[in-house]
């Protein structure tokens, strides 16, 4: 139910706008003057306040520009007997969703509260959804090697320079690309991901650069590519080492010349698109066997970040379980377990073969078998991790 808070000196006009208000199923306070309804601001939660301006005390502009600071989301409807084109503006300018007159048109008033209610709840909607983002792509860790990784990415991420993310599957290749995005100014353009051991050999081109009608048998219309829809933002070919020499060869054109050519075309178009690549492999190595090309590896690796296995960050796996065991419980709805100091130590020494993707679905695995515990025990960690159950099969 909506909350909504009426700051007025005047009795009549309180009772007034409660009756209304009440009717229409929203829950009301009531505060006599600007000192006492700041008071209650500060105390509670409200969705909207509607606030008189001419009030002993503290005036509704007073109110109002105080109330920026408490860091809330309610919107105020500012309501006076006398207010001026000067007044409403000076009220807008400090973040006043509306101004209204006294006395109010029931139906304008109505509406007004309506409109008000919509933009708080999509101002929390949003405030939640950038805490969800935030703790997704938070690199957690405060090893050597991973504020290592931290360090480069904050000379990184401003600059235009391709990068090349080394590491084994699972270490978090992925988040190091969204945090170089989400730093660097192409931060409101897209980010568009490729997984190039996915995609087979044959559609690799198509997937990258698009194709139109009738360049094979199944392009029954045309397709915009990868390096199109990435236009002006950033471009990640994960697994670039399973990349098809043919296609890399137009990749690699791609990056001489900020140009593609769908598959079946002959326009050139031109592409401003920033490329970062990540592979679990020895590109170098590939390049001895002819599997990748030296002159594409030297385009991509402009700048190197190596994010090293969970073996070599043990001291960072305490922080990323408890990060887990968090984001877990939000997840189910449920209240966040712990692990006992014996557990963290068991977890600790084991052999992270799958790095993080592996230790958070050991977590959550153990969230779950655990059943109602409330702490989870090194036996039960023993119990139900992978390695444990690989063992006795």
């Amino acid at each position: 139910m909506a909350k909504i808070l009426i700051i007025d000196d005047e009795k009549s006009i309180r009772y007034t706008l409660r009756d209304i208000l009440e009717y229409e199923k929203y829950e009301v306070d009531e505060a006599k003057d600007g000192e006492e309804g700041f008071e209650m601001l500060k105390k509670n939660d409200y969705d909207v306040a509607l606030c008189d301006i001419k009030m002993p005390k503290m005036d509704g502009i007073e109110v109002l520009e105080k109330s920026g600071s408490l860091g809330k989301d309610t919107q105020f409807i500012m309501i006076s007997a006398h207010g001026t084109i000067k007044t409403a503006v000076e009220a807008t300018k400090l973040g006043a969703f509306d101004f209204i007159q006294k006395p109010p048109d029931l139906n304008r008033l109505l509406l007004c509260v309506r409109n008000a209610l919509d933009k708080s709840n999509l101002v929390t909607e949003t405030k939640v959804l950038r805490r969800k983002i935030s703790k997704t792509y938070d690199i957690v860790g405060e090893s050597e090697a991973i504020q290592r990784v931290k360090e480069d990415i904050e000379k990184v991420a401003p600059t235009d320079a391709r990068v090349l993310i080394t590491g084994p599957n699972g270490s978090g290749k992925e988040l190091v690309c969204k945090w170089l995005h989400a730093k660097s100014y192409r931060a409101d353009k897209p980010l568009i991901e490729v997984n190039c051991a996915a995609i087979p050999s044959e559609l690799i081109e198509s997937e990258l650069f698009g194709h139109e009608k009738g360049a094979f048998t199944s392009a029954v219309k045309q397709r915009i590519g990868k390096f199109e829809r990435a236009n002006g933002g950033t471009l990640f070919l994960d697994e670039i080492g399973d990349m098809s020499l043919s296609a890399q060869a137009k990749v690699l054109r791609a990056l001489q010349e900020g140009k593609i050519t769908r598959v079946g075309g002959d326009k050139e178009i031109k592409v401003n698109v920033r490329v970062i690549a990540a592979t679990n492999k020895n590109l170098l190595k590939e390049v001895e066997e002819n599997n990748f090309r030296l002159d594409l590896y030297h385009r991509l690796g402009v700048i190197l970040i190596h994010v090293p296995p969970l073996v070599e960050r043990r001291d960072d796996i305490p922080l990323l379980i408890d990060k887990f065991l968090q984001d877990i419980a939000n997840e189910y709805g449920a209240a966040s377990k712990k692990m006992d100091a014996d557990a963290l130590e068991y977890l600790k020494g084991l052999d992270w073969k799958g790095n993080i993707r592996e230790l958070r679905n050991v977590v959550e695995r153990l969230v779950i078998m655990s059943g109602e515990k409330k702490e989870i025990a090194e036996k039960d960690a023993q119990m139900y991790t992978s390695v444990t159950q690989y063992e006795n099969q």
